[in-house]
């Protein structure tokens, strides 16, 4: 970590008496060894249960995306590194926005398959992951997941794919690149205002943002109460922002125990209910 970057404070520093909801990456985040964790799941539902608003912010597929909204207890779900999201209306019912109108979304589209299948061809081992057939917007290249190319040929991908002007962000398990002026921030924004009618402010304790890799760092740098589970410390000489805070325990453990802090001062909402 550089001279100029703070060490993130312990989660109990955290001041959470404001939050509102939550929003989470989910890969490294929720997910604990590629897995999402039946503790972790009732973490969302106790948070839901307790009033709490709960957005999924991932790289993962649009495919993804809305099986997650319609199964997870979520107010709503972001995925491919803000290209779109899903949002549930009073009745359940799921709308669709994207962040880039169809003809401007589709030319970049073809854009992209073009530069990413160019790149592929220049590192040994690249591939698209196994899901990035059900993306709409962006593409992902695995080398975390399936593949095994380390941090050199994530980092050959990464410069590679910005010198052709891809954008180009890993996430713990691919490299998420998109053609497009969106990110995860710009989505989260973009979600507050069209579900709630509201304004992210970067200085209100409202919101909790929590996280784990480099493309968190928007988020983490905009988010007051920007949170990093332990195993973000892999990164955090190399990331373009901190994250505020950090958990004792990595990945959804870590994710379990921001969800402990955030509830225990919380009585259950009478609107959503909690189990017990």
């Amino acid at each position: 970590m550089s001279s100029k970057t703070a060490e993130p404070r312990p989660l109990r520093q955290a001041d959470l008496s404001g939050v509102e909801g939550v929003f989470t990456d989910v890969d490294g985040t929720l997910t604990t060894g590629h897995k999402l964790r039946s503790q972790t799941v009732r973490a969302l539902e106790q948070l839901s249960g307790y009033g709490l608003r709960v957005v999924l912010v991932s790289g993962r597929p649009a495919g993804w995306g809305e099986a997650w909204a319609r199964q997870l207890p979520v107010d709503g779900v972001i995925v491919e590194n803000g290209g779109l999201f899903f949002l549930k209306g009073k009745k359940g019912e799921l709308r669709k926005v994207y962040l880039e109108p169809p003809g401007e979304r589709e030319a970049n589209r073809k854009r992209l398959e073009t530069e990413v299948h160019r790149v592929l061809e220049k590192v040994p081992g690249a591939r698209l992951s196994v899901d990035s057939r059900y993306t709409e917007v962006d593409l992902a290249v695995d080398y975390n997941e399936e593949a095994r190319l380390g941090d050199a040929g994530a980092s050959a991908i990464e410069a590679l794919l910005r010198a052709r002007g891809v954008t180009a962000v890993r996430s713990s398990v691919h490299v998420n690149c998109w053609l497009g002026r969106f990110d995860k921030l710009s989505a989260s924004r973009r979600f507050a205002r069209v579900a709630w009618g509201e304004k992210l402010e970067p200085a209100d304790g409202r919101y909790v943002y929590a996280g784990d890799s480099f493309n968190d760092a928007p988020m983490f740098q905009a988010f007051k109460l920007g949170v990093g589970v332990a195993n973000v410390r892999a990164v955090l000489d190399r990331i373009d922002a901190p994250p505020a805070f950090i958990t004792r325990a990595p990945e959804g453990r870590g994710f379990e125990e921001l969800a402990r802090a955030l509830l225990a001062r919380r009585r259950p909402s009478r609107s959503r209910g909690v189990s017990t």
